[in-house]
Parts: structure tokens; sequence; C-alpha cells
């Protein structure tokens, strides 16, 4: 038996799948739509933007009305972090570190570096280089500087450069002048000689390596330079 519609029935059968069609394709269209608004919100949360950025930024620190350090930076950028401040150097940074007198007495470079602001805690990551005010300079990848209990610290691999050797070894501990370090795994010592005709070092052949010799401590502030 084959199924005989009319004319008005073909055209009711049709409103009602019209109406149908429509209501599951707006539907799909306020599911995609919804899902799309979630993503958007995601993608530009507060929380993934900063609340204040800067370039070719420069600054100076005082403490009791004299300059202690300067900072300069490519680019600045502060965030707040579910109540933890800190900020990001993004670029790369240079902190310069001053003495009563304006002298300068110890800075640090880094291609990136981030400051917590609340806990008065510098992170130095990616070709970070250390050098004292005697000239003994300290190259590692990773390197953390606690203001509050003047230390420095780092759990990465180091290398100690000073004017007749070059130290090498894994974990580093330091108070901030550098003056009283430790290296908590040392792997060995090359003692170079010195070309005081030319003031400058002369590296020649290298002494076979001695991991037996204890590194003398520097005197001097700790320098970050490159």
């Amino acid at each position: 038996m084959k199924l005989q519609l009319s004319d008005s029935n073909i055209g009711k059968y049709i409103r009602i799948f019209g109406i149908a069609a429509l209501f599951t394709g707006a539907a799909i269209l306020f599911y995609s739509c919804e899902n799309n608004i979630e993503q958007i919100k995601a993608f530009y949360s507060t929380e993934n933007l900063p609340i204040l950025e800067a370039t070719n930024f420069e600054t100076l620190f005082t403490d009791s009305g004299k300059i202690s350090y300067s900072l300069k930076a490519p680019k600045l950028m502060r965030f707040e972090d579910e109540g933890r401040n800190y900020i990001e150097f993004p670029e790369g940074m240079e902190l310069i570190k001053f003495d009563n007198n304006k002298r300068i007495i110890s800075s640090i470079t880094a291609d990136y570096a981030k400051q917590f602001v609340a806990e008065d805690k510098w992170e130095a990551k990616n070709n970070v280089i250390a050098t004292n005010a005697q000239g003994d300079t300290l190259k590692t990848e990773h390197l953390i500087w606690e203001e509050k209990k003047e230390i420095i610290y780092t759990e990465e691999y180091v290398k100690i450069i000073r004017i007749d050797q070059i130290i090498t070894g894994v974990g580093f501990t330091s108070d901030e002048k550098l003056q009283n370090w430790k290296i908590k795994n040392p792997k060995g010592t090359i003692y170079v000689s010195v070309n005081t005709e030319n003031q400058q070092n002369d590296l020649s052949e290298p002494a076979p390596e001695n991991s037996s010799n204890t590194p003398k401590p520097a005197n001097g502030q700790l320098q970050f330079s490159n």
C-alpha cells in the first residue's frame, strides 16, 4: 500500500520539518558559540595578561635616600597571579649595584629574569654571567639571588674563571659578595698562566684537571656582567 499525501499534508510536513531543522541548527549554533565564547574568555583571561608592560625600561632604586642599584631591561611585564606579584624580563636585564659612594660593586646580566616582589627574590636564567670586583667570573644557566638572606645559589653546572685558574662543578652557594662560596660537587680545576705585560689573561696550555684542590674563596662583591 502506498502512502499518498495531499497538498495540504505535504505543506504541513514541510513546515514541521523546517521548524525542526531550524531548532536543530539554532542548537548547534548556540553550542558552537558557547564553546567559542569559553575559548575566547580563556584566551583573553586577565590571569594571562600583565597589569603593566614597559619597553626600554630604566630605573634607579634607593635605600635610605641613597642609590642602591639600577635596572635596565628591553622589556618588562608585571603580573598578579593569585596574590603573588612578580615582574618578568623576557628579553633579559642588567642589574647594577652601588655602594654608598655610588661606586659599582656588583651587577648581573641574563637573557631571562624574574623578580618575585614580596619575597625580594630574583631568578636569572640563560647565559647568566657573574663577575666580582676582583674580576672573578661565574658563569651558569640558572642563578637565584635572595636579597633578604643575602645569598646566591644554583643547582646547575657552574664555571668560575679567576685570573689564574678555571674551576668547574655542579651546585653553588655563596654570600652576595662572593667572598665565601662553595661548589657542592667540584669537577676540576685548570690552572692558567698570566701575561702581566699585557695586563690580561694569557691562556697557555692548561695543566691536567685536579679535583682534589679546594678553590680559595674570592674576596670582593658579586658582580654580574657580560
